[in-house]
């Protein structure tokens, strides 16, 4: 208690709290792959914030993504927000031998259009009719929609706005339907609600066609208490609700059920449970090709984080030196070894956590900048001036557009620079 009031005397602060945690790791040089990723990078990088991406590294998940769904007889659609660049997709989709793609954003999907022609792409969420006029409107070169889109519809309502414009374009669009597959995030929840979707396509013959159904399971595998039941329960729940809602279109609306509908389901956490399962024939992977660390779960245990964001030391400026406190500041050094160098970094503020070298940390009294983010750690860190910090993004569809060209690298070694898409 009186090392407590001490402290709090020389910095004259009401922020107690700060002070009982455990002082944290020391810090250490970096681990040896990402020593040698540094030297590279000062070498041939861009000496600015960076995206990279391991393709040897991808490579190890992508197969390991494609053989299992391979095995199960599934087909392999690809995330396309979660691998937002052209030729990041071509990669993959060339790799995995699959040319299916799943779209959430207007403009993505006019990429994906305009990138890859001879794609089949299922839209992941319902979008405002308005969007859908946007795409056809722009629609440009040979992709054809009739036959290669799928809407995704959440109610009759969009169902009947999407009818009224596809006839006032004097087309027909492919509809898939969302059901709820124990995600709670709409679709049709129950036999009743999706009857009244089909009654919709049913209604409008020359305007809608049935395509299938995606029902996405983004609660098997995280985001539910164990407590509640193990991944594989989870999923055998979902798939029951799914086999459900097949037997009410097979039954009820045999003129619109076809054998080469979409049975669309899956997601990065339960894509590998998918091969013990018959219902489904399409699963769709993106994120777990990169692995951020918000899919640091049991289901992708096996998977290799893949894409790193890297950047330059601006400034190392010894111990913490807080405005206002000036040398008050030496007690945080005194008190956090891992507070005795400081380090100021080309840009921060980003979505993402610490990966090396290990003992770096954000300093909340000094708070965020997205300008030169202020890092603290150890001397034994062994960081200089344009050395890179390297973090894990915590997600990859929104990250991976912060930096401009994604930095390829292979065996060690940057490869290519590849573009990212445009919002």
């Amino acid at each position: 208690m009186k090392r407590r009031n001490f402290v709090l005397g020389a910095m004259g602060l009401g922020a107690a709290a700060l002070w009982w945690k455990k002082p944290g790791d020391h810090g250490a040089p970096y681990a040896p792959y990402f020593r040698a990723l540094n030297a590279e990078l000062k070498r041939n990088g861009p000496m600015e914030p960076a995206m990279v991406v391991d393709l040897d590294r991808l490579d190890a998940n992508l197969d390991r993504v494609a053989r299992t769904l391979r095995a199960a007889g599934k087909h392999y659609r690809i995330v396309e927000k979660s691998l937002p660049s052209p030729k990041l997709l071509e990669y993959v989709a060339g790799r995995a031998g699959t040319t299916r793609l799943m779209s959430f954003h207007q403009p993505f999907l006019s990429h994906d259009a305009e990138f890859f022609p001879g794609f089949d792409v299922l839209m992941g969420k319902p979008l405002p009719v308005r969007a859908a006029a946007q795409f056809y409107a722009g629609l440009k070169g040979a992709f054809d929609p009739a036959r290669q889109l799928q809407w995704l519809f959440d109610t009759p309502q969009r169902l009947r706005e999407y009818a009224e414009l596809a006839r006032g374009l004097g087309t027909r669009m492919r509809a898939s339907l969302e059901i709820d597959v124990g995600l709670h995030r709409g679709g049709a929840r129950d036999g009743r609600e999706l009857k009244a979707m089909l009654d919709v396509i049913a209604a409008h013959p020359q305007q809608l066609e049935f395509a299938g159904f995606m029902g996405y399971d983004a609660h098997v595998g995280m985001g539910v208490p164990s407590v509640l039941g193990s991944a594989r329960e989870l999923l055998d729940k979902a798939m029951a609700r799914y086999r459900g809602f097949v037997d009410v279109a097979r039954r009820d609306y045999a003129s619109l059920w076809r054998d080469d509908l979409t049975l669309n389901s899956g997601g990065s956490p339960s894509y590998a449970l998918h091969a013990h399962e018959t219902v489904s024939n399409d699963i769709s992977v993106g994120t777990a090709l990169l692995k951020p660390t918000h899919y640091d779960i049991e289901t992708l245990k096996e998977h290799v984080p893949a894409a790193f964001i890297a950047t330059p030391v601006l400034k190392k400026a010894g111990p913490i030196d807080l405005p206002a406190l000036d040398a008050k500041s030496r007690i945080f050094s005194w008190w956090d070894p891992n507070q005795r160098e400081t380090f100021f970094i080309y840009g921060g503020w980003w979505l993402a956590d610490y990966e090396s070298p290990k003992g770096l940390q954000f300093n909340e009294l000094f708070g965020h900048s997205a300008n030169q983010e202020i890092v603290t750690a150890s001397p034994g860190v062994g960081l200089d001036v344009d050395d890179h910090v390297f973090f894990r993004p915590q997600i990859s569809e929104a990250v991976l557009l912060q930096f401009g060209d994604l930095v390829v690298v292979r065996g060690g070694r940057i490869v290519d620079r590849w573009p990212v898409f445009s919002a």
